[in-house]
């Protein structure tokens, strides 16, 4: 397949999973009794609604450029919630951002359930599905698995920051982390992310029944 059409493809995968991600966590503050993100109209699949030109366009094409195609990643705007609307906030945020990860773990899965179907009877007549269904579930359990790294502002922070006890001490490596969190990311990415990936191939194998890569 031609390079170009296949970056075209993944970004196109990237930038509907993480509309799921973003409409997933708006659903469920409104579950929690917050509808802030259905009012400014964020509960749609309509993109123009959620692409971040930097983090929906330019971020994952750098990316792919520059890892050679062994990395890409996206982000859309964050969906607002307003805590105050929340009956105990605290534990009401780590709900909402645990819905994004749980939901692209989902597509994960629906689309990991048709690779395994059309490994049984077989890709003959479409031998290019097993690509794009695998190249689905793979972008969702990196954006599942990346999302719950513990560092502001991924999901996993707000995760993180629910389940600890409110201590002293715990204030103060929430300050730290929100506060060098930008920087700690970037780190990540480039220096620590190989750390991920037995996660994230194990998860493949676990959900699509073969390894993708």
């Amino acid at each position: 397949m031609n390079d170009a059409v296949f970056l075209v493809f993944q970004l196109a995968v990237l930038l509907f999973s993480v509309m799921i991600h973003e409409i997933s966590h708006g659903y469920v503050a409104e579950k929690l009794g917050d509808p802030t993100a259905r009012l400014m109209g964020r509960l749609t699949l309509n993109p123009m609604k959620h692409l971040d030109p930097v983090g929906s366009i330019l971020v994952p094409i750098f990316l792919y450029l520059s890892t050679q195609g062994t990395f890409v990643f996206a982000w859309a705007k964050p969906v607002p919630y307003n805590p105050s609307r929340l009956k105990d906030p605290r534990s009401a945020a780590g709900k909402i951002a645990f819905a994004g990860p749980l939901a692209n773990l989902f597509l994960a899965v629906v689309f990991g359930v048709f690779l395994r179907i059309g490994d049984v009877f077989g890709f003959a007549s479409a031998p290019l599905l097993p690509l794009f269904f695998g190249t689905i579930v793979y972008l969702n359990i990196l954006l599942a698995v990346f999302n719950l790294v513990p560092i502001p502002p991924l999901d996993g922070s707000k995760v993180l920051f629910a389940a600890l006890p409110p201590t002293e001490s715990n204030f103060k490596l929430m300050n730290f982390l929100e506060r060098y969190g930008f920087f700690l990311v970037l780190f990540f990415i480039f220096f620590a992310f190989d750390l991920i990936i037995p996660i994230i191939r194990a998860l493949f194998i676990l959900i699509a029944g073969k390894p993708f890569f």
